[in-house]
């Protein structure tokens, strides 16, 4: 399904956070939406999966959808939000049962039940299924996450620092079951990523945020530039090919600290 954002603009008690965005994105391809902190990513996410109510339109094969309810949206996207589940007393099987929540009724249909076996043995974690989800690591934990947002079936995959928190094992096995689902399903997902090296290694597509507005999209090797890294990041920066022709990115000093000395201009 492609996903395109149109004129999109919001505010937080007057404060513009968004400012006129507009992006697309493709189906079966991973985006990686990049930036700096309180560059309005996580917001861009929100309004997108129908948790904030923005300006502008948000647009699934050309249909508009942010008027729906949030109940409708959600049959759509799968969202996946920074914060882990908060609550350890649930176990793995329920907790991605909870997915199903907008179509459960009293009583569980056997579909419900087949349809979290499956999705658990599709990630490869069907041997967590009875363990508390305060038994597991931060790795495991991210992997119910995630399939708690694929349990709807979504079309459009929203995910906010999947990586965060976790050790470069993790991260890797992580983005490598996101980058697997998105193309065996054919979804379209936005990822909001802070480290750019990975981020250059697994996405098609990139969209640079700056203060609330695109600085610049497109592919790894038209967006990864050390112009970019100074300018969006503030950081002077190496930027290079690896020998699988992947952008890398290494930082050297930030711009702000003067020549020759430890003040901060």
């Amino acid at each position: 399904m492609k996903l395109k954002i149109e004129n999109l603009s919001f505010s937080y008690n007057c404060i513009p956070v968004l400012d006129n965005v507009n992006l697309e994105t493709s189906p079966a391809s991973i985006t990686a939406l990049i930036g700096p902190n309180a560059a309005g990513k996580t917001t861009l996410l929100k309004c997108i999966a129908g948790i904030l109510k923005p300006k502008g339109r948000v647009l699934l094969n050309g249909r508009a959808i942010n008027n729906l309810k949030i109940e409708k949206i959600s049959s759509y996207i799968g969202y996946l939000p920074q914060e882990g589940f908060s609550s350890a007393a649930l176990r793995v099987f329920e907790a991605v049962l909870l997915g199903r929540v907008h179509s459960l009724s009293w009583r569980i249909s056997d579909d419900n039940f087949a349809l979290v076996s499956q999705v658990l043995e599709g990630l490869g974690i069907d041997d967590l299924a009875s363990r508390y989800i305060g038994e597991l690591s931060g790795g495991q934990q991210q992997m119910v996450s995630i399939a708690q947002a694929l349990i709807r079936r979504p079309e459009v995959l929203l995910l906010d620092e999947p990586t965060n928190s976790l050790d470069l094992q993790h991260q890797l096995e992580v983005i490598d079951v996101i980058r697997e689902v998105t193309r065996k399903r054919g979804i379209t997902t936005l990822i909001a990523m802070h480290d750019l090296n990975l981020a250059a290694r697994y996405a098609d597509e990139f969209v640079v945020m700056n203060r609330g507005k695109v600085y610049i999209s497109g592919t790894s090797e038209s967006v990864m530039t050390s112009e970019m890294v100074r300018s969006v990041y503030g950081v002077n920066a190496a930027v290079y090919m690896d020998d699988e022709g992947v952008p890398q990115v290494t930082p050297k000093s930030s711009v702000r600290r003067k020549k020759g000395g430890d003040c901060y201009a």
